[in-house]
């Protein structure tokens, strides 16, 4: 996540600056072919059909970046419901274990380390959901050709902690899980799944023992159904992707629109007179910039989970809601929030 209010100039280059080169080296060449071939004059295309398919374009493209805005918000909207949740079991399990309803009494030591053990669980069920959901699909940027790839590892490295290997996650989680725990969960294929089922039966042992009664096992367990919900959504996102037919037709259609700009922008400037031809150069580069760049911002705003600057700041989210659970538990000694690199939030 972006932090700063607008991008400056040189973010603007790092991300597009080399669309610009390839952009002005076809608007050069249009207008020396133009200037200075017998294939000028037929080569112009009518400035108004070239309108007409920018417009188409223009629509087009709008309609995915809508699209990819809605998954990117939808996902922000999930983890602040994962935030409140959390919040909500972190609270519910300091105050429903208690002595109320047992036969016989347990020390307030035992007590804490339950609701010790079922919060620092559900800081593990974080860190190994924002693991999993980093896990790169084919249609992402780190699995194209080896140029996207290249410069989607440089950005990994460029942004943030933990993105690519993720070892923040496996650190994480093996420190709020005990360790035959942690060595059994690891192994599973859906890890924060089975940690949120291992949450459920440690509920079901405390109604035994009657450290809880059946109206707080409902509420502690209607808040796990919550988990699974939110769990759910967040992999729909990362599983489904934008249709394909959007996706990829909008830079189909710019890229012909971009081929196709300088050679009606050449015959309109060369009635500016004899330096018109050239005049077209820096404004045939710019709108197919401009063009270039509506599809860029949709096309990396599409998979929320990707692990670019464009992410949900999962790994602040989850640093967020481990020191709120911790300080609920009295813990004073707590990792510091996440720090933005390079004006990115990860």
């Amino acid at each position: 996540m972006y932090i700063k209010k607008n991008f400056g100039l040189l973010s603007i280059l790092r991300f597009s600056g080399g669309h610009m080169v390839w952009i002005s080296i076809w608007a050069i060449l249009a207008a020396a072919i133009y200037k200075y071939t017998l294939f000028g004059e037929w080569m112009v295309i009518p400035w108004l059909p070239l309108s007409v398919i920018g417009t188409a374009v223009a629509f087009y493209v709008g309609f995915k970046n809508n699209s990819a805005y809605d998954r990117l918000w939808e996902a922000r909207k999930i983890w602040g419901a994962i935030v409140n949740g959390s919040r909500s079991w972190g609270a519910s399990a300091k105050a429903f274990l208690s002595n109320q309803f047992t036969a016989e009494n347990h020390s307030e030591a035992e007590l804490n380390s339950y609701r010790k053990k079922l919060i620092y669980r559900h800081i593990g069920w974080l860190y190994a959901l924002r693991s999993q959901l980093l896990i790169p699909t084919s249609w992402e940027h780190i699995n194209q050709n080896r140029m996207v790839r290249m410069a989607t590892k440089k950005r990994m490295k460029q942004f943030g902690v933990g993105l690519h290997s993720d070892e923040v996650s496996e650190s994480q989680l093996s420190k709020f899980l005990p360790k035959e725990e942690y060595e059994r969960l690891i192994n599973y294929k859906n890890t924060a799944t089975q940690i949120i089922d291992q949450q459920s039966q440690d509920l079901k042992q405390l109604r035994e023992e009657h450290i809880i009664d059946d109206f707080r096992h409902m509420e502690l367990q209607k808040l796990l159904a919550d988990f699974y919900t939110f769990q759910g959504q967040c992999e729909r996102i990362k599983k489904f992707p934008l249709p394909r037919q959007y996706g990829s037709m909008s830079f189909v259609f710019v890229g012909i629109f971009i081929f196709l700009l300088p050679l009606g922008m050449v015959s309109e400037f060369a009635k500016l007179g004899e330096f018109g031809v050239w005049l077209s150069v820096p404004f045939t580069a710019l709108v197919g910039w401009v063009y270039l760049m509506m599809e860029l911002v949709g096309d990396y705003s599409e998979n929320p989970f990707e692990g670019l600057g464009n992410d949900i700041p999962m790994l602040s989210l989850c640093r967020t809601i481990e020191i709120d659970l911790r300080e609920m538990l009295g813990e004073t000694e707590l990792p510091k929030p996440i720090e933005p690199k390079n004006d990115i939030l990860m």
